[in-house]
C-alpha cells in the first residue's frame, strides 16, 4: 500500500490525514468481510484516488467458454474502489454509501489479476462523483470496464446528535 497525500490542505492535519488513509486501507482489506473474501488489496491511496488489486481466482469465472470473469465481480470491484476514493477525501469517521452506479463493460475480463483505479471527479459536503476504470495488471491501456458512481457522504455519523 502506498499512502501518498497530494499535499496538505491548510485546514487538515497531514499526520491525521495519513492515519485516516491507513485506517481506511485496513478497513477496506480486513474490516469488510466480502472484500477480504475476494482478496481485494489496496495498492495506492491518496485523497481522491485509489488503486485496488483483485487477484484472480477460478471462482470468479462467469463464462468458462471464453473464459471471462463474471460481471458481478467487476461491478463489485468498481463500487468498492469508488467508495474508497470518495472516503479518502473524508475523515475515517465519515460514512459513505452508494447512491447510484453505472458500469459499462467494454470487453470480456480475462482470467488475470485486475486493477481498478477510481478518481473523485467532484465532491461536496454530502455527495461525491467518482469515475473508475478496470484493466488487467500490466496492461493499463486494455480497458475492461468503467464505472461512474455517486456516493452519499454522512459526516461522522457516530457523533451525530440523537
Amino acid at each position: 500500500m502506498q499512502a501518498s497525500p497530494d499535499g496538505p490542505s491548510p485546514d487538515i492535519d497531514p499526520v491525521a490525514q495519513e492515519q485516516d488513509l491507513r485506517d481506511i486501507v485496513a478497513f477496506m482489506e480486513q474490516g469488510i468481510p466480502f472484500n477480504a473474501h475476494l482478496g481485494i488489496k489496496v495498492e495506492t491511496i491518496r485523497p481522491g484516488f485509489v488503486r485496488f488489486l483483485l487477484p484472480f481466482r477460478e471462482e470468479f469465472i462467469g463464462d468458462p467458454r471464453r473464459p471471462a470473469l463474471h460481471g458481478g465481480i467487476l461491478s463489485t470491484l468498481i463500487d468498492t474502489t469508488g467508495g474508497a476514493a470518495a472516503w479518502s477525501h473524508c475523515s475515517r469517521d465519515d460514512g459513505i454509501a452508494t447512491v447510484d452506479m453505472r458500469v459499462d463493460y467494454m470487453r470480456p475480463a480475462p482470467p488475470h489479476d485486475l486493477y481498478c483505479e477510481a478518481e473523485v471527479k467532484r465532491q461536496g459536503n454530502r455527495v461525491a462523483v467518482v469515475h473508475s476504470m478496470v484493466y488487467p495488471v500490466g496492461s493499463p491501456s486494455t480497458l475492461i470496464a468503467e464505472g461512474r458512481a455517486v456516493y452519499n457522504i454522512r459526516k461522522n455519523p457516530r457523533q451525530a446528535p440523537e
